[in-house]
């Protein structure tokens, strides 16, 4: 089957294109009914094909702030590490303590080569002293956890499981929940997860997401299990307006919700990324990367939240460079776009030392021409849960 969609970046739509699935490309066991919903246009992450945009940007990001919206983010691959190892094998990979998250916890790791680099910026869910899952973003950790595991020699086990997460996000998103699996949901604390029965089963449930409104992401086992649970929490939710979504770039710029591999890549650190607070460098953890981070620890360059003037900008397909009012090199925008709440562009940007201070003033080169741009103190909105 060819899938007619648009070259998009992040929400703008170009020439048509052609996407034509191969066994290459995974497709998830609820990829019919994503395309069915609407889905506007189609993106590869993690060798997964994913569907993106239902309405316009706009509506999707004003329905997501009011309602729930019920996502496949099945290209948020999961590796699965187990064995006496595991714990240490993963220990190498981030500046994270592990030793801190228990059998009930998730954790924001970001994972660094020996240099202090970003590999990915993954969800950690802990199920068990000696195992556990990573949901990653757009890299292969995969194999690079293979080789690790080969070098080091230690006794660990690393597999493609089959593992599938839906997201249930949105200010109603425990209300949907609670109709499936009662009101103990609603205790799952932030970054938390708890076992939920799905077909016979018992399945990870985990106060996480991709968005600042709320809500959670279920861990399916078993291709054959998607579908059913999908059909399941799309009919608890639909006096609670729940539509079918995804990852909206308006809410995840104001929110500060960084993208690997756009606004951050391995060519930075973490606390380039403005990531530092999940890194512990007072004492080494046992990652490969530690000398390396705490040489970089005080970063020339950081990731900062703008505004931009004017209309509404177009998509940032390239780095747009930023410079001051001389013509010295400022630093470059990854994402942008229009936000109809703030009434203005809110965009992501790395900036150079220089320039950091809340209310300076640049110029951003953006591919419609120049445009002022101010540097904020803050990103736009907080996490509502």
């Amino acid at each position: 089957m060819n899938i007619s969609t648009s070259i998009t970046s992040e929400g703008g739509a170009g020439q048509p294109l052609i996407l034509n699935p191969s066994n290459r490309i995974r497709r998830s066991p609820v990829f019919d009914k994503v395309q069915a919903a609407g889905a506007k246009a189609w993106s590869i992450y993690n060798g997964t094909m994913i569907g993106q945009w239902f309405g316009t940007l706009a509506d999707d990001c004003a329905h997501l702030k009011r309602a729930v919206q019920l996502w496949d983010v099945g290209g948020e691959r999961i590796v699965e590490i187990k064995g006496p190892g595991a714990q240490r094998l993963l220990q190498m990979t981030t500046p994270r303590d592990l030793w801190k998250v228990n059998t009930t916890r998730c954790a924001y790791i970001p994972m660094v080569d020996s240099k202090g680099r970003l590999l990915n910026d993954p969800v950690l869910v802990r199920l068990a002293d000696d195992r556990f899952w990573i949901a990653l973003a757009d890299s292969d950790m995969y194999l690079f956890l293979k080789g690790l595991a080969a070098g080091s020699g230690l006794d660990v086990e690393i597999s493609d499981p089959d593992v599938w997460i839906l997201a249930l996000q949105g200010p109603l998103a425990d209300d949907v929940a609670e109709r499936v699996w009662g009101p103990s949901v609603r205790d799952i604390p932030f970054f938390g997860h708890a076992p939920v029965p799905v077909e016979g089963r018992d399945m990870v449930l985990a106060r996480t997401g991709w968005s600042l409104q709320g809500g959670f992401e279920l861990y399916v086992e078993g291709s054959e299990n998607l579908p059913l649970i999908w059909d399941r929490l799309f009919a608890a939710g639909q006096d609670f307006d729940i539509r079918v979504g995804c990852p909206n770039l308006i809410e995840r710029i104001e929110g500060g919700l960084l993208s690997y591999g756009n606004d951050m890549t391995e060519k930075h650190t973490p606390m380039e990324a403005g990531l530092g607070r999940h890194c512990v460098l007072d004492r080494d953890v046992g990652c490969l990367g530690y000398e390396a981070l705490v040489a970089q620890r005080e970063p020339a360059r950081q990731v900062r939240p703008v505004d931009i003037s004017g209309g509404p900008v177009p998509s940032v397909a390239k780095l747009w460079e930023i410079t001051d009012q001389d013509g010295n090199f400022a630093g470059r925008v990854s994402s942008a776009v229009w936000s109809p709440d703030q009434q203005g562009n809110v965009a992501i940007a790395m900036v150079e030392r220089a320039y950091w201070d809340a209310g300076t003033k640049l110029i951003v080169h953006a591919s419609d021409g120049p445009r002022d741009l101010t540097v904020r103190a803050r990103y736009w909105i907080g996490r509502h849960s």
